[in-house]
């Protein structure tokens, strides 16, 4: 009878314990899943622009649809420092995405400055023929470097907007050029025209303009008008330099944390969010370059000879992205490759 009892006591407390083994594994389980779940996303778009509402509404989606499994903090308008500030917080786990121009990603991917040669594109019929067959293998290739693109989204094309008229390159010799900082490839470009540029980051250049630290940058319309560069500059020279975009990608570790289905929706949602900023943005592009002239910006317009200058400058650059390690053979090949079977089908 006493053994019995004994039996009975040890039988109880062994439940317990595997009663409370279980509840804080349980615990530690949800705990664990709940964090995989949440991403802290920076950027320096600022908080209720466009893009921010736009990826606002596509997280609440996402937390719709998983039953609040996956969700997004979202950190905009800096307040986590520039971009490469932002991926150095991606690495080290205190942030697990952001959205940022695309060419940020070259120490993940050597190929993602592959939409930025200078005057690869001439037109967005070129882009969007190009993008159509190159986008999927870029994203393979991010993915590669433990980056999970989510979407590319166009900025348009970059234009000079200058103090002066600016017609042919020897003219940005007695200009004070604007180069982003650490972009190494459009530094040694000015340079080999005999420009001095100045580096600067982007919350540097409004005042830079307004100081005359700075009277040359080169811009989407949109991002000129956006940031407010349009107020300080007299004129915008009518030739595309060079075709910007962004992606919103986070890291592949913390991607992978989510199941199969949750990546699914993720991806689903985010993409037709990023369909809907290429449509916008391609509209606003083209409306921002009328409102710069209709502001009192004057249009540069170029002839044949001077275009022939510029267009000039591609090959020049394609072998300094090459040199820094920002482009392969492979990829260069292949998009010069698409460009020319566009243009012959034409």
């Amino acid at each position: 009878m006493k053994q019995s009892i004994f039996n009975r006591i040890y039988q109880l407390a062994l439940m317990r314990q595997t009663v409370f083994v279980s509840f804080t594994a349980l615990l530690l389980f949800i705990g664990s899943h709940s964090q995989a779940g949440t991403f802290k996303v920076a950027t320096l778009s600022p908080d209720g622009s466009f893009w921010m509402k736009t990826m606002r509404a596509a997280g609440k989606e996402v937390a719709v649809a998983t039953d609040d499994r996956v969700k997004f903090k979202w950190y905009p308008g800096g307040v986590m420092g520039d971009d490469k500030a932002v991926l150095r917080k991606m690495r080290v786990g205190q942030l697990q995405g952001a959205a940022l121009p695309m060419g940020e990603l070259l120490s993940f991917y050597p190929d993602s400055q592959a939409y930025g040669i200078p005057f690869l594109f001439r037109s967005y019929e070129e882009v969007d023929y190009v993008r159509s067959q190159l986008d999927a293998s870029l994203i393979e290739g991010f993915a590669e470097g433990g980056m999970e693109v989510l979407g590319i989204a166009e900025g348009g094309f970059g234009y000079f907007l200058a103090t002066e008229p600016v017609r042919v390159p020897e003219d940005l010799r007695q200009q004070k050029v604007w180069v982003p900082q650490n972009d190494v490839v459009s530094a040694r470009l000015a340079q080999s025209i005999g420009v001095t540029p100045i580096p600067l980051t982007l919350p540097d250049v409004l005042p830079g303009l307004q100081t005359g630290l700075i009277n040359t940058v080169a811009v989407s319309p949109i991002g000129a008008i956006a940031l407010q560069w349009h107020t300080r500059v007299d004129y915008v020279t009518d030739i595309p330099l060079m075709y910007f975009c962004g992606v919103m990608t986070l890291t592949g570790k913390s991607f992978n944390k989510l199941s199969a289905q949750d990546q699914t929706i993720v991806r689903k949602v985010f993409g037709k969010a990023f369909k809907h900023i290429e449509e916008r943005n391609r509209i606003d592009n083209v409306s921002a370059f009328d409102a710069l002239l209709n502001q009192g910006v004057e249009s540069v317009v170029l002839n044949d000879a001077e275009k022939n200058t510029w267009l000039g400058m591609q090959q020049p650059a394609e072998q300094m992205m090459q040199t820094e390690g920002q482009l392969s053979t492979a990829a260069l090949e292949r998009i010069k490759a698409l460009v020319r079977d566009f243009r012959q089908s034409q």
